[in-house]
């Protein structure tokens, strides 16, 4: 065992101070469609939903062991990491500052204020991550307090390797393979260094969302990368540079082990864990599921551990979800199409759909000048198949349209 196996392993005692491990379940759903021996990790079962607590808490807990005299924490977080540091003040009963962005939603401000009570005073400034995140550390340094980063901290990452203490120590044996999602690297970086050094024969599988695959781009650098631009759908993972400390740990990790999860079939995913399994998930959450599907071939017949990251899921983000699922599936398309102007067109429209397709968004704007009117129109359907046919009798009738399902600029402004 190495230090940093066997200091993770106290912290996992030290962590039954606030919460028995969380559930290692079988899935046979799962197993049966791959294959393979599936066992779910389970940290949306934490008191706070996620994952984020272990570190929090680990990293707090060491800090006050050499200072006893520190009573004041700070952190910028517009999620888990905010509910975690929250819920780890009140333990020990210190002081807390978080800053969040002005724009998070008032469910998670309401639910990171629950867990801190009058422990916590919540700062909301900035439109943007990056404006909230230099607001925070100038106020902790002014204010002589700790900072508290979500996962470029050594501390924060031994706290997340708790999650691979507590797996081994539940399934009995060594796994074949973990599949774990990745945003600032803490959990992927704890959990690789301990199973590295207690489970030498599992192997790692990491999945990034396809909007923010840094480790992946630090990979084939050979060293840290900020993206340009990062696609904020899968909000507990998609972050623009990993964390320093992380990628000291990954830095090993072949680049064709980090796969890409698309933010729309990540949706399928999460409404599939929810009808099926009656599993609620956040995007992050649902990752290292959703990835089982890239690796068909190698996991059949294997024993597998995916990481469940969290379940923080707002309910008032489903609809947006089940059109993603719907829009990654097939059964859902939007068109602008040029409908002649006059009577009995829109009639002969209609008759083109098929028996299994229904209209979901219908605008049109009729123009008397002109002999067109433009119409944006939304069609859901239960047989992907029938948009072929849709189409192939829309250009047979001469008329003229443009799929715009996947067209992201035109999809953000009008749909």
């Amino acid at each position: 065992m190495t230090d940093f196996a066997l200091n993770a392993q106290a912290s996992a005692r030290a962590l039954r101070d606030l919460f028995e491990p969380t559930s290692l379940l079988r899935n046979d759903f799962l197993s049966e469609r791959y294959g393979a021996d599936i066992w779910l990790k389970r940290e949306d079962l934490t008191p706070v939903r996620s994952y984020k607590l272990r570190g929090a808490f680990t990293a707090m807990r060491k800090l006050r062991l050499a200072d006893p005299s520190a009573d004041h924490f700070v952190c910028a977080s517009a999620g888990n990491h905010a509910q975690g540091l929250a819920y780890t003040c009140r333990h020990f009963g210190v002081r807390g500052t978080i800053f969040m962005p002005v724009t998070t939603p008032q469910q998670k401000i309401d639910k990171t204020r629950s867990f801190g009570g009058d422990n916590v005073e919540i700062v909301l400034t900035g439109d943007y991550f990056d404006d909230t995140l230099a607001a925070s550390q100038a106020f902790c340094a002014e204010a002589g307090a700790h900072f508290l980063a979500p996962f470029d901290n050594s501390d924060v990452i031994e706290g997340q390797a708790t999650v691979a203490v507590e797996l081994l120590d539940q399934l009995g044996r060594a796994p074949d393979f973990v599949t774990i999602p990745v945003g600032g690297g803490g959990l992927s970086a704890g959990v690789t260094r301990y199973l590295g050094a207690a489970s030498p024969k599992t192997q790692f599988r990491y999945v990034e969302p396809m909007g923010g695959r840094s480790l992946h781009a630090a990979l084939e650098a050979g060293e840290l990368v900020t993206l340009p631009h990062v696609d904020s759908f899968v909000d507990g993972a998609a972050v623009a540079r990993i964390g320093q400390a992380p990628f000291e740990a990954l830095r090993d990790v072949p680049a064709d082990h980090v796969f890409g999860a698309p933010e729309n079939r990540i949706c399928r995913t999460m409404l599939e864990l929810l009808n099926v399994e009656g599993i609620v998930l956040e995007p992050a959450g649902a990752m290292s599921i959703d990835m089982l599907q890239d690796m068909r071939d190698e996991i059949a017949g294997k024993t597998v551990v995916c990481i469940v990251s969290g379940g923080n899921f707002d309910f008032e983000r489903l609809p947006d979800v089940k059109e993603r699922a719907q829009r990654y599936s097939g059964l859902k398309k939007y068109f602008i199409l040029r409908m002649p102007q006059r009577p009995g067109a829109l009639k002969d429209f209609l008759q083109m759909l098929g028996p299994q397709d229904d209209i979901a968004r219908f605008e049109y704007l009729k123009k008397s000048a002109r002999n067109f009117g433009s119409v944006l129109i939304g069609i859901e359907t239960r047989d992907p198949t029938s948009f072929g046919k849709l189409t192939q009798q829309l250009d047979q009738a001469g008329f003229t349209y443009r799929d715009i399902t996947e067209d992201a600029i035109l999809a953000e402004f009008l749909i």
